[in-house]
């Protein structure tokens, strides 16, 4: 989404500017994903385990159900780790398995009813968050937006600046380059 606030090339400088609105946008994360925290503590959940039940929920064919091996990749986490979690949760009564009947290796887990009631209770209390966050990242893009000059700016400006290819223009180490090369 900001990959666009980098410059082209690695060696580079980061220019204020970027660098004001890559950190707003960073902080407004952690603040999203802490205060997230905290209201999962709240209802009953660690953050995992709250992340957990909403990658279960939340799974992209909209069955409401996942394998650990669709969590593990989906929550960036090892394998060995996600069964471990999943183990945990059901234990909570938050999670039950539903063994496949093609693959008698992969079971489907889903969220028992007590896990749906405590994933419902951490979305709704996270709803002042998401909107905050929509609100900051709505900003940072206005600002971004406002900050860089236009197509027809950026034109004069790289053929003020004698852009390679024009008249006057310099090579990257600095020196013109040779007529006819």
């Amino acid at each position: 989404m900001y990959g666009h606030l980098m410059t082209p090339r690695n060696d580079h400088l980061l220019t204020p500017e970027t660098a004001q609105h890559v950190a707003a946008f960073r902080a407004a994360l952690r603040s999203f994903l802490r205060t997230s925290e905290q209201i999962a503590r709240k209802n009953g959940l660690t953050p995992q385990r709250h992340l957990l039940l909403l990658q279960i929920k939340g799974a992209p064919d909209g069955t409401g159900q996942a394998t650990v091996t669709d969590l593990a990749e989906r929550m960036q986490l090892a394998q060995s780790t996600v069964t471990e979690l999943v183990k945990r949760a059901e234990d909570a009564g938050l999670v039950e398995r539903e063994w496949s009947e093609s693959d008698g290796r992969v079971a489907h887990l889903r969220l028992t009813r007590e896990g749906e009631r405590r994933l419902a209770r951490t979305f709704h209390a996270h709803a002042d968050e998401r909107n905050d966050l929509r609100r900051m990242l709505a900003s940072l893009e206005r600002a971004r937006a406002s900050s860089r000059p236009s197509a027809p700016e950026r034109r004069v400006g790289a053929a003020a600046a004698g852009a390679p290819g024009r008249p006057g223009a310099q090579t990257r180490s600095g020196s013109r380059p040779r007529p006819g090369s």
